[in-house]
């Protein structure tokens, strides 16, 4: 089976670790549209930005630059105060993301995030971060994604708020370079379902990684915080099916797997127990099973995979299994590359 096709989807997955460089290196000039340390920030998209603005609320405020939550911008609180809400768009035309700056407008300090500059998002908040070297023929989105969040771990990392054991955006564009070229396994390429798990602000990227899965693949996907694992979801997992794990692996998990026959990935966890055999090397890149690091080693230089890096596996996989089952990963069934909703008579826009 092939690791990847001649779709454009795929050729976007593969230009990423350039353009998460690119992100770092033009941060200075997108500084306005981003939040301020001490600020109280709420970081709103849809679909994908939504799991975006999700992992990067968790790395702000574990790494100590400010209070910041997250919400899908249709479930935006309106009565809660934020000294700053920050918009995660691609197509800069979505009109729950729209409505929300337009609600919000002279309340708090807006910006933000867009491939887009011909959009209405342009005048629709205060300054906006135009990342069109990220921008996306695709409908299913890839690498708009993960340059945002890529663009806003270098700014914490400027700030000096990265949290600990998070890697730099250079190191995390390295680790993709791998990502990019590494085989993927048969125990992942054939499996008939997948559970993604995460920790923390990698909780966010298991829930892209399922979405992705189920956008271009129509793929039997699950996403749960790693801990909530068994407390239910594990029911499911057997036999050629996934537990995929971003970040650290809780203790026990890898042999709560092995125990049910279920297949183990943990190519990101540069803290897990290198001594047990749970994994069984079905990892989905070279079979090394988890990444060192487990003897105290520093994150840093460790094997294993920064997890955005790990994310783009999921999103090769996603398009692997599409063209496998004959479908368009360019072309996803019941999708548009943008949400715009029309607004019926007799109701304000």
């Amino acid at each position: 089976m092939p690791t990847t096709g001649p779709s454009r989807t795929a050729v976007e997955i593969a230009s990423q670790p350039a353009c998460w460089r690119e992100a770092a290196d033009t941060l200075p000039r997108h500084r306005a549209a981003l939040p301020v340390r001490g600020e109280r920030v709420a970081v709103v998209g849809c679909g994908t930005s939504w799991f975006v603005a999700q992992a990067y609320a968790q790395l702000r405020e574990s790494g100590g630059h400010g209070e910041t939550d997250a919400f899908a911008a249709s479930e935006f609180p309106l009565g809660r105060d934020y000294d700053r809400i920050l918009a995660i768009t691609r197509s800069g035309t979505t009109t729950e993301v729209l409505d929300l700056l337009a609600n919000v407008r002279g309340t708090a300090v807006t910006g933000a995030l867009t491939a887009d500059p011909a959009t209405p998002v342009m005048t629709a908040a205060d300054a906006v971060a135009v990342l069109d070297f990220a921008d996306e023929e695709s409908v299913v989105q890839t690498r708009f994604a993960t340059t945002a969040l890529a663009l806003l771990r270098a700014h914490l990392e400027a700030e000096d708020a990265l949290p600990a054991g998070v890697r730099t955006v250079a190191q995390a564009a390295e680790d993709a370079e791998r990502a990019v070229a590494e085989p993927l396994a048969d125990a992942v390429t054939d499996a008939e379902q997948f559970t993604f798990l995460g920790t923390g602000w990698t909780y966010g990227l298991a829930l892209e990684a399922g979405l992705k899965m189920r956008e271009a693949a129509g793929a039997w996907t699950e996403a749960y915080p790693a801990m909530e694992y068994r407390h239910g979801p594990i029911s499911i997992t057997g036999p050629g099916r996934v537990a995929w794990v971003f970040g650290p692996v809780p203790a026990g998990l890898a042999d709560d797997v092995a125990r049910v026959g279920g297949t183990l990935v943990a190519d990101s966890d540069s803290d897990s127990d290198s001594d047990s055999d749970a994994d069984s090397g079905a990892g989905p890149g070279s079979g090394s099973g988890p990444g060192s690091g487990a003897d105290g080693s520093d994150p840093s230089t460790s094997a294993a995979l920064d997890p955005l890096a790990d994310l783009v596996r999921a999103q090769r996989l996603a398009v692997l299994l599409a063209e496998a089952q004959g479908q368009d990963p360019d072309r996803p069934r019941n999708l548009t590359r943008s949400v715009v909703l029309s607004v019926p008579a007799g109701e304000d826009a």
